[in-house]
């Protein structure tokens, strides 16, 4: 398929304004593997979910296609960043207890991602994937945003996005299943950093190269009296689903 690359453009952005994962999920994954020696995060980004990994294994390998990502990947000494695809983690035969993507899973070929994962899994590993479906503030943002993703950005979003919607249910996962219950992130933003995380979405990288910062501003001006008077913090949510399984 090859590298879809939608994000190196906005890399510095997605390292400064994307959310974080919660500590429950790199519970939930150190809880699930069979020992805490190395965990393999592909697709790795900024590296989000691979310094909370860091705290619970010795080790990670976190690999990304993109080198813009990695050049901004949050540093942390049990952290190894590397470039690769899904495909080619350079990583030895059976040696990984976790394999993990992280909102990530949707670009990669399958395929070749699995055989990959069952080449390094040692036996009983776990694999991962996780994903976070639209943000949600309150009825009114809330109104406004699915109006915004649909009505504006509709035509956009790369066709993978259809996976993220439905919470990866599409993707096939031939794995013996581990129950994982439902999570959420959490952060507290003003609507200043709301807006610049929208502007990390591949569907607003598109728009504004391809109609400049209009719409993205007249959101801003929608969104500015539903937000709150001035430099306001609003709680700001995803919910979190994750599919895990025993290879």
């Amino acid at each position: 398929m090859g590298f879809k690359d939608h994000f190196s453009v906005a890399a510095e952005s997605y390292a400064a304004y994307r959310p974080s994962y919660p500590a429950a999920l790199a519970d939930l994954l150190a809880g699930a593997a069979p020992r805490l020696r190395l965990a393999w995060d592909c697709g790795c980004g900024s590296g989000q979910l691979s310094v909370l990994l860091a705290e619970r294994f010795d080790h990670v390998v976190a690999t990304d296609a993109s080198a813009a990502q990695l050049a901004r990947a949050t540093p942390h000494p049990k952290v190894e960043y590397r470039q690769a695809g899904e495909g080619a983690s350079g990583l030895p035969d059976h040696c990984v207890d976790l394999a993990v993507a992280a909102q990530a899973a949707h670009w990669f070929d399958l395929a070749v991602y699995y055989a990959e994962v069952r080449r390094v899994a040692r036996p009983g590993a776990v694999i991962a994937q996780t994903v976070y479906n639209l943000v949600q503030v309150n009825d009114k943002v809330d109104r406004a945003i699915r109006r915004f993703y649909g009505d504006v950005l509709g035509r956009y979003w790369p066709p993978e996005r259809r996976h993220v919607e439905v919470n990866y249910a599409s993707l096939p996962f031939p794995f013996e299943p581990i129950a994982a219950p439902p999570l959420e992130m959490r952060a507290t933003w003003t609507l200043a950093h709301f807006i610049a995380y929208m502007r990390t979405w591949s569907a607003v990288i598109a728009l504004e190269k391809a109609e400049g910062e209009g719409p993205m501003e007249a959101l801003r001006r929608e969104l500015e009296p539903l937000w709150g008077a001035g430099d306001a913090g609003r709680e700001v949510r995803w919910p979190l689903t994750v599919r895990a399984g025993r290879v």
